[in-house]
């Protein structure tokens, strides 16, 4: 397998990293991205930052949008996009660097959701009279 193989690959993006990027070549912002899908922006962000996914109608009108496979968005295999051209090989190590700090930001983004959940639960609790 060649760079172009594998450079959407599981092992080097994430399904964010590959929504992104399809995005992006196809021209639009992640706010335009949200409008033709029908949902908020706030959904997308949470695709492309690996923290939510969307339901299979969802992904299927994505990978038509975008012209790139249901496959390829999940897994980097399939009709997707080439890889860019001139892009700097980047060592293994500092690919699992990168790929650590995507999940640590997907898990402190999960935590500060759950997090904002208990804050209005315990807000609903202080406000109700016994």
């Amino acid at each position: 397998m060649d760079d172009q193989d594998t450079y959407f690959s599981n092992e080097n993006a994430t399904f964010g990293d590959r929504v992104a990027a399809a995005r992006e070549a196809q021209g639009l912002t992640q706010e335009d991205f949200a409008k033709k899908l029908g949902v908020k922006l706030k959904t997308v962000r949470g695709w492309e930052d690996d923290v939510d996914e969307p339901r299979a109608n969802r992904l299927s009108m994505m990978s038509g949008m975008m012209n790139v496979s249901m496959r390829w968005l999940l897994t980097g295999e399939g009709d997707g996009l080439d890889a860019p051209v001139g892009e700097v090989e980047v060592p293994g190590d500092v690919k699992d660097i990168l790929l650590d700090i995507r999940r640590t930001k997907a898990e402190f983004a999960r935590l500060a959701d759950h997090l904002g959940r208990l804050e209005k639960r315990l807000g609903k609790l202080l406000r109700t009279p016994e």
